[in-house]
């Protein structure tokens, strides 16, 4: 077998650290998966028993690989891993979608896409400049939530709305016009939830393109982590529209 690499965005696969995010992509993306790799010490735990068994199945190769679970995940107690073939996905037209722009942080990207799942939006545009989206860092923090949307990187936002140039977008802006509440009422699937960069948010000329969004806060702090608006403003549409 090919020597494997440390992780870089250049390459075909990458690498699922941990063993409950791994048994996610076997259910979700079992085509994708090409090598198992364990950790000496992790044989008996019931978690590996189960993901062995189910590579043993689908005819995915094992190997103890102790140095390059250490390598990937900076930790000594990273029991599993699988790398698998990096794909590409489609976004349906009929649903609604999330768009993360120029997102950085692998962390708030993984966060993200977790929640998105979790409160029933299965569909991810991410938006040039970002995170590498295949990372195994976002995918760790998305606990194996990545392998159940469908997620796309588009090279700059006009891109994504010339694919889709009839849906209604909703851009959460810290000067949103009206409140978070107030919006999600009165919106009409399918639309796009639109978010910025940690740092910078969205440009002034999203404001334009559809109804702004404000999450009302204290005046304590200046603005909420990406993560947490993104499970703010998602929770808030689709329980409305549930």
């Amino acid at each position: 077998m090919p020597k494997l690499e440390p992780y870089s965005r250049k390459l075909s696969y990458s690498y699922q650290l941990g063993v409950f995010p791994s048994l996610m992509l076997l259910e979700a993306r079992p085509d994708c998966a090409a090598r198992l790799l364990l950790h000496p010490q992790g044989l008996e735990n019931e978690g590996v028993i189960k993901l062995r068994a189910q590579c043993a199945a689908l005819g995915v190769r094992e190997e103890l690989a102790e140095r390059v679970l250490r390598r990937e995940s900076k930790k000594d107690n990273c029991y599993a891993a699988l790398v698998f073939n990096k794909y590409d996905c489609a976004l349906d037209p009929a649903l609604n979608h999330a768009v993360l722009c120029q997102i950085s942080d692998a962390g708030n990207a993984g966060t993200a896409m977790r929640s998105l799942l979790g409160f029933g939006v299965r569909d991810v545009a991410v938006v040039k400049p970002c995170v590498d989206v295949f990372d195994p860092h976002v995918l760790r923090a998305s606990m194996g939530a990545f392998f159940k949307l469908r997620v796309k990187v588009y090279d700059d936002f006009d891109a994504y709305r010339a694919e889709f140039p009839d849906r209604a977008l909703y851009p959460f802006m810290l000067d949103g016009a009206k409140p978070l509440n107030e919006v999600a009422r009165a919106a009409a699937p399918p639309f796009s939830l639109v978010f910025g960069n940690e740092q910078t948010g969205l440009p002034p000329r999203f404001a334009a393109l559809g109804q702004s969004v404000l999450i009302p806060q204290s005046d304590e702090i200046d603005s909420l982590n990406l993560a947490v608006a993104v499970s703010v403003g998602t929770y808030t549409f689709m329980n409305i529209h549930a």
